[in-house]
């Protein structure tokens, strides 16, 4: 069955390749985008695939594109847009850790609490909220994203218990590390600022990402998710992540100093 997904942070990655997926598969597809710009290259992008696409400006941190995008009806919420700073945590500006808080989560809560209340009223929907593996294991020196993502966790966690019995589906979909191109300049992003002031711990390691996957498996398995008519509440990929995960959460319980 047809469905309307707004897809946010459209414009690259995940959120490029799941809109084009599913408007190739026959949904109507609504792909949020940041600046006009993105607006226009996927507009353009969509045509020339011959791929029926809405494209919306859709900034998540900006209070008129979403009362905009919240007068769209929908079905699916993929929550998606989101952005990576890297940095110990000792060193990175409170500026940065915040910038990563505004974005993925007080923005995302926000788009999601106007469209769940919508979905409530009507008795269903689902949020498909892009999680991270990084929200459920340790991860130095890309600490700010982590605790974004592991506040996402809280929050789909709470919000599937709350939301359930109104018909609402609230699910993650957590990624590894794919070749998007985000974890790269996530990476480099600390760079930005670690030369301005003297600093008390060394820079992380500058290494090559040459162990990243083809990131077609996560957009299938998000496609999937977003299709299926009762997905997992979580669903890592690629396989050997979720595994990491598992062994590393029970390793915790025995960590010591």
């Amino acid at each position: 069955m047809s469905k309307t997904v707004l897809v946010t942070g459209a414009a690259s990655g995940f959120g490029r390749g799941v809109a084009f997926g599913l408007a190739a598969r026959g949904h109507a597809v609504i792909a949020g985008c940041q600046i006009w710009p993105q607006v226009w290259e996927l507009r353009n992008a969509a045509k020339a695939e011959g791929i029926d696409l809405r494209v919306i400006k859709l900034d998540v941190l900006n209070e008129i594109d979403r009362k905009h995008a919240l007068g769209i009806e929908i079905d699916v919420l993929f929550n998606n847009a989101g952005i990576m700073e890297s940095g110990p945590m000792v060193e990175i500006p409170m500026s940065v850790f915040r910038s990563v808080f505004e974005t993925n989560v007080f923005a995302a809560l926000e788009l999601a609490q106007g469209f769940a209340r919508i979905m409530v009223k009507r008795g269903s929907g689902r949020v498909v909220w892009t999680s991270s593996v990084a929200g459920l294991v340790k991860v130095p020196f890309d600490g700010a994203y982590a605790a974004s993502k592991h506040a996402v966790e809280a929050i789909c966690s709470a919000m599937h218990e709350e939301l359930r019995s109104y018909g609402v589906e609230v699910v993650t979909v957590n990624p590894g590390a794919f070749r998007t191109g985000f974890n790269d300049t996530g990476m480099e992003s600390m760079d930005q600022w670690w030369g301005q002031e003297e600093r008390v711990v060394a820079h992380w390691p500058v290494r090559e990402l040459n162990r990243q996957h083809d990131p077609a498996e996560m957009i299938a398995a998000i496609i999937e998710v977003i299709e299926a008519e009762a997905p997992r509440y979580r669903t890592v990929r690629p396989v050997s992540a979720e595994e990491m995960v598992r062994k590393e959460q029970q390793e915790v319980w025995e960590r010591q100093v």
